[in-house]
């Protein structure tokens, strides 16, 4: 089966704004599934990025219509300008809803897997934030540890029925966290609001030690969100974490939230990380978006994301080591020292926690991105909240 099975074309002309696209516009430079499907093996001209449409809206909790919103998203952003750099994208269409919700989830968890593969980054667009469900089902066959980022203003948990409950965008965290076999190594919740979130979700995380990060960490701090973004495979973005007055395209908007200058800043982190392998964008609704502004703020989040891809510095941890900077630290009372690097292209810090008992001698280390703060506590004699989270996992 080709994946072009999957999808249905689209027409490039509807998302026009004028007569015809500009030559830099993405509209002229996409290669997009019109008559005929984008060569995905082409060495020449394989994409490096794929716009993939979900029109998805079942799993969607009172918010019918984000199966509407791949297309709205696409006018305003086929009408974006490229950076300055050769861009590779492609658009494969949409994939339309399958006869069950089951269906569509196993078309988007085939469609990505294999993109993955092949080293082709997808942007998904439309239906409820359950097919992050999906995205993250594509990684099983990839047999690896897999580490998910959700910028969600809540926790979407259902801490009674476990994994017995229903799959939809407020428990797909359930089946994600439960799902066996287990490849779930962390997953990050950031930018959720303390009053939308019970105090038993968020032990529930602690107990995991999975990452969280509040909104109000975050105001005016936003590089404190960097590494967690970093660390991430896959990034799983609810329009509704974006305040209201910036995005009201989404029948569940609060009044509260990131600002769209905000998210695209943090789009554009996902972009640079040389880990992230897929980001969906996720709970946009048109129908109470009749200005378009939340669609045009989503296609300039997109826009980042591209900008941040084709500025990615390429700088996994000591490759090589020459292209680093390497502290240590002895911790007061403690046998071993903390190790960091620091990358000389740019700035970026991670730290070094060690497997103990590893199996092999390949895989004596694991990496965790970190910030210059991390380096400055563990100076002071201080045990990084990060370093003691990751060693409870590498147990």
């Amino acid at each position: 089966m080709s994946l072009a099975d999957f999808f249905t074309p689209i027409s490039i002309q509807d998302f026009c704004s004028g007569a015809d696209f500009y030559n830099s516009q993405f509209g002229k430079i996409m290669q997009a599934y019109e008559t005929s499907f984008p060569d995905l093996a082409a060495v020449e001209s394989k994409p490096h990025i794929v716009l993939i449409g979900v029109e998805e809206e079942r799993g969607a909790v009172n918010n019918a219509g984000t199966k509407k919103s791949p297309n709205a998203i696409r006018k305003h952003f086929y009408n974006l300008y490229q950076g300055d750099y050769n861009v590779r994208i492609a658009d494969l269409g949409n994939i339309k809803a399958g006869a069950t919700i089951r269906d569509t989830y196993v078309a988007l968890k085939t469609v990505i897997e294999e993109l993955v593969k092949h080293d082709i980054l997808p942007i998904i667009m439309g239906g409820g934030q359950d097919l992050t469900y999906a995205q993250y089902m594509a990684y099983e066959g990839l047999e690896q540890r897999v580490e998910v980022a959700i910028i969600d203003a809540k926790f979407d948990l259902d801490q009674d029925n476990g994994e017995d409950t229903e799959l939809n965008a407020h428990t797909y965290l359930n089946h994600i966290i439960l799902h066996q076999p287990d490849y779930l190594f962390n997953l990050s919740n950031l930018a959720y609001q303390t009053y939308l979130v019970s105090k038993e979700s968020i032990n529930m995380y602690d107990k995991l030690f999975f990452s969280t990060m509040r909104i109000g960490m975050m105001a005016g701090k936003l590089d404190q969100a960097e590494p967690l973004i970093r660390a991430a495979d896959m990034l799983s973005v609810d329009v509704g974490a974006i305040r209201a007055s910036e995005a009201p395209g989404n029948a569940n908007a609060n009044p509260n939230g990131l600002y769209g200058d905000e998210a695209c800043q943090l789009a554009r982190y996902a972009g640079m990380s040389d880990k992230c392998s897929s980001i969906g964008f996720y709970e946009y609704n048109p129908t109470f978006d009749p200005m378009g502004h939340t669609a045009s703020l989503v296609a300039q989040m997109i826009w980042c994301f591209v900008d941040g891809f084709y500025n990615r510095k390429n700088d996994a941890p000591l490759i090589p080591k020459s292209a680093y900077i390497i502290y240590r630290t002895t911790l007061e009372n403690d046998d071993y020292e903390l190790v960091f690097v620091k990358s000389k292209k740019s700035d970026r810090w991670w730290m070094q926690v060690p497997y103990f008992g590893s199996k092999s001698i390949n895989e004596r280390y694991y990496w965790v991105p970190c910030r210059y703060e991390d380096y400055q506590l563990a100076v002071a004699g201080d045990m990084p909240d990060l370093w003691w989270k990751t060693h409870q996992k590498l147990q």
